[in-house]
């Protein structure tokens, strides 16, 4: 057994039921991949940090791909439903505070689901691939129709306004979840609330929208 197996071992899973013994996989294996991605996670350190045996792995998931995808269509369900439950509300500026608070709190100690959806070291031509890209149409699709929206309640003349906003509310969104991998400590509510103020800033003349219209923090709990 390598070192990093032993510095990873978990207490032992026997006599635990298989479905909390399946979550503990997941767990272990999203971490594993959503830190190192598909090509360098090693399914040694998942059963080691599990607390399992290495063929437990393949005989509830039968491989390295389908212990991956099942990993990665959790995080892609749950950002995906996220964003989804946003999208209520008034199409203003608003909604994209809205989904920022969202989004954060689907991630909250979960960091690594968002690497599993944008996972850039699963081969192009894989099913792997075509399973995150599918999740990854999804939030972006979801993001279009916002900025379509929002640029429609605005009156926005230029019809490619909505593709260069888009294309902006994509790396905004990547942005503040970059920023948040290197400031873990950060609390999903501290990151809303954070956002909250800078996009006040940015956008002074809707302070008024966006901290009355939306209390982040309050709104999207309960």
């Amino acid at each position: 057994m390598s070192k990093q197996e032993k510095s990873t071992r978990g207490v032992g899973t026997k006599g635990m039921p298989r479905k909390d013994r399946e979550l503990l996989i997941l767990d272990a294996a999203a971490e594993e991949f959503g830190t190192k991605g598909y090509a360098r996670g090693s399914t040694a350190v998942v059963a080691a940090r599990a607390g399992i045996s290495k063929p437990m792995i393949y005989e509830y998931f039968g491989s390295k791909d389908g212990l991956y995808l099942a990993c990665l269509d959790r995080a892609g369900s749950r950002l995906v439903a996220a964003v989804e439950s946003a999208q209520d509300g008034s199409p203003d500026i608003t909604r994209a505070a809205r989904t920022m608070e969202a989004i954060f709190r689907a991630l909250e100690s979960r960091l690594h689901d968002w690497e599993l959806v944008y996972d850039t070291t699963v081969a192009a031509d894989s099913a792997l691939h075509a399973a995150a890209a599918e999740y990854r149409r999804e939030l972006n699709r979801m993001g279009a129709v916002g900025v379509a929206d929002v640029l429609g309640a605005s009156q926005a003349p230029e019809p490619l306004d909505a593709d260069l906003v888009t294309h902006l509310w994509y790396g905004t969104v990547s942005s503040a979840v970059g920023w948040w991998r290197h400031h873990p400590e950060q609390t999903a509510d501290e990151m809303t609330s954070r956002f909250q103020r800078v996009f006040a800033a940015l956008f002074a003349n809707d302070r008024s929208n966006i901290e009355g219209g939306v209390q982040l923090g309050q709104g999207q709990r309960g």
